[in-house]
């Protein structure tokens, strides 16, 4: 397991830019042929597991396992939008609408997360909330178009848990290695 920190691809080789992005393998002497299950994106921190085995990534990124995300949006968020995140939001994917499965949200204090390397902003800006949103399905930004979608863009996501893996007081960049994934 790792914790991703902002700023890097959740991949070990860039094939996507010319331009120098952060990769995964700057941060650990990984073994070869090591993968990430699912992916965080560029802005996204938090836990990413990551395996050498296919099967393994196969399962983790199947619907049967909880993934929670730590969200801090602009704005108070109310239970309204709590509720309309739990009941599932409609979003673009693919060029179509779609509407995410029923999930998991509540309103949290602030997770107290180390500050990240770049500055996301200050009181001056207005007031932010931190909400938890448990999904299943994984859909590409989803998190982030499921709080625009209820009106609260999403400034900070950090991934807390996958299945019964949690992140806990892993430091920013850090790798621990497991044996049993779940």
């Amino acid at each position: 397991m790792l914790h991703k920190p902002y700023g890097y691809l959740s991949q070990f080789v860039n094939n996507q830019t010319k331009r120098k992005k952060k990769l995964l393998g700057e941060l650990h002497d990984f073994p070869e042929g090591t993968m990430a299950i699912g992916r965080l994106d560029f802005a996204s921190e938090g836990l990413l597991l990551l395996t050498t085995d296919g099967k393994v990534s196969a399962e983790i990124r199947s619907n049967k396992y909880e993934k929670e995300y730590y969200v801090q949006v602009d704005g108070i968020i109310t239970q309204k939008e709590i509720e309309q995140l739990k009941n599932g939001v409609e979003i673009g994917f693919e060029g179509k609408k779609y509407t995410t499965k029923p999930g998991k949200s509540f309103l949290i204090d602030d997770p107290k997360f180390p500050l990240r390397s770049q500055k996301i902003r200050d009181e001056r800006h207005g007031p932010t909330s931190w909400i938890s949103i448990i999904i299943t399905e994984g859909k590409f930004r989803q998190v982030r178009k499921m709080t625009a979608a209820v009106g609260f863009p999403t400034l900070r996501l950090i991934r807390v848990r996958i299945g019964e893996i949690k992140i806990d007081n892993l430091e920013v960049g850090k790798v621990l290695e497991i044996n049993e994934l779940m």
